[in-house]
């Protein structure tokens, strides 16, 4: 056999180990093809613009069943760093790629060109005026299903080095969907108003996600749901959050006015600051 039919057959193998690696992670991704597509560009786009690292192992969301994933909220970039290397686990090699559907401000879900990429990465757009049930009923209907929902308790970007008041509709999620809630802390990213919403995303930054255990409420399920049962379980998930994090947090109060399943954290809303 000569050294070129040699060389081409060496290419041919590496060429079809290549194509069987790329079908296999595509079909890995239960949410077709273009979740494989952008999960692929993230994967090779967050480590190199964000040195992103994960401080204590693995993720530890699960590779099935129905999950509520809440985070702090400090830059736009969040829900990417949240969704970094999600399907990876030592204990189980062949974890699908799943989509993390976070709840967003709907005016950030409009722009031109962004409706593919909302829709592909199912974000479930949400009012800021909190009056329409919509975004409620759908999050704990894809919760009921199955699926992953993630959502950031503070609601808007905060400045503050600590956890900013939450809003009481992450637990209204949690109970009324019945499942598990994975908190997860994200060191590192950072947000200037001035600059704008894309300047994070060009912004090299190194940032560190602390994965926390699944917080398991289902002692309260034979409860009723009232005002102060959702102040106790938000004030719950936001101190094993603040945990994560070695940071403090604001507590959750009994609202003036509105009931608590009227009000939803939304991802990438306007700062606020942190209150003492």
């Amino acid at each position: 056999m000569s050294a070129d039919v040699s060389a081409l057959l060496t290419l041919g193998v590496y060429s079809a180990v290549v194509v069987a690696l790329v079908v296999r992670s595509v079909l890995r991704s239960q949410d077709g093809f273009g979740v494989w597509f952008l999960y692929t560009i993230e994967r090779l786009y967050v480590p190199l613009m964000f040195r992103w690292r994960a401080t204590n192992g693995p993720s530890p969301l699960p590779s099935s069943g129905g999950a509520l994933v809440i985070a702090n909220h400090r830059s736009p970039i969040d829900p990417m760093m949240v969704w970094m290397n999600h399907h990876l686990r030592t204990s189980d090699a062949d974890r699908a790629i799943r989509v993390i559907g976070f709840l967003t401000a709907r005016e950030y879900c409009s722009p031109p060109g962004l409706g593919w990429l909302v829709r592909t990465m199912q974000s479930i757009p949400v009012d800021r005026n909190g009056q329409d049930m919509g975004p409620t009923r759908e999050a704990i209907r894809r919760l009921r299903d199955g699926r992953l929902v993630g959502i950031f308790p503070e609601g808007g970007i905060s400045m503050g080095a600590d956890l900013s008041a939450p809003n009481t509709g992450v637990a209204f999620l949690a109970l009324k969907a019945g499942v598990p809630v994975y908190p997860v802390y994200i060191h590192g990213t950072s947000f200037d108003e001035s600059s704008g919403m894309v300047a994070p995303f060009t912004r090299r930054q190194t940032v560190r996600v602390t994965y926390g255990s699944p917080i398991d409420l289902s002692e309260y399920s034979s409860r009723r749901v009232t005002q102060e049962l959702l102040v106790d379980v938000t004030n719950l998930l936001m101190s094993e959050l603040s945990a994560l994090g070695g940071v403090g947090y604001t507590t959750a109060s009994l609202p003036v006015e509105a009931t608590a399943n009227s009000r939803l954290s939304v991802g990438s809303a306007s700062p606020q600051r942190t209150r003492a």
